[in-house]
């Protein structure tokens, strides 16, 4: 992390997160490096489907159609953060940490990973199976991390 803080900090970028299932994990792993006010904005951590609606203002019909563990949302809640913080890297994180709250459809270890860099906006769906909601939370920290530092190349 300490590197991802040095390239951001030496191109000028500043970073924000809108993070759902890692509930602050993202935010904290920045923050806890020395440096990292130059750099980090914001973070809004929006586990519940009513604070993506109205901290993100999300369309509730987003939330409604398609959950809030979708590519739709996902994609909504970076957009939205892009516009709520201004800075040049926005990324937002939604899925399922579990134990409990998994179907068939949406299992356990799904998780969504939207990064927006200027006008450029991808999601990433990804599947961490046979981990603890911990690891899941861990590993969906590092999975983003190493993204960002990809768009940062």
């Amino acid at each position: 992390m300490k590197s991802l803080v040095k390239k951001l900090i030496k191109k000028k970028l500043k970073i924000s997160f809108a993070e759902s299932c890692t509930g602050g994990l993202l935010a904290s792993s920045i923050t806890s490096i020395s440096g990292s006010s130059k750099i980090f904005n914001l973070g809004l951590v929006t586990y519940s489907n009513q604070s993506k609606i109205k901290l993100l203002k999300i369309n509730k019909n987003i939330v409604k159609k398609y959950g809030a563990v979708s590519h739709e949302c996902c994609l909504a809640m970076v957009n939205n953060l892009s516009k709520l913080s201004k800075a040049n890297i926005n990324v937002s994180v939604t899925g399922i940490a579990g134990p409990n709250g998994g179907t068939k459809q949406k299992p356990v270890g799904l998780v969504y990973i939207g990064i927006k860099r200027g006008n450029k906006t991808h999601i990433d769906k990804f599947f961490f199976k046979n981990k603890t909601r911990s690891s899941i939370q861990k590993a969906v920290v590092k999975k983003t991390l190493e993204l960002v530092i990809r768009i940062t190349k």
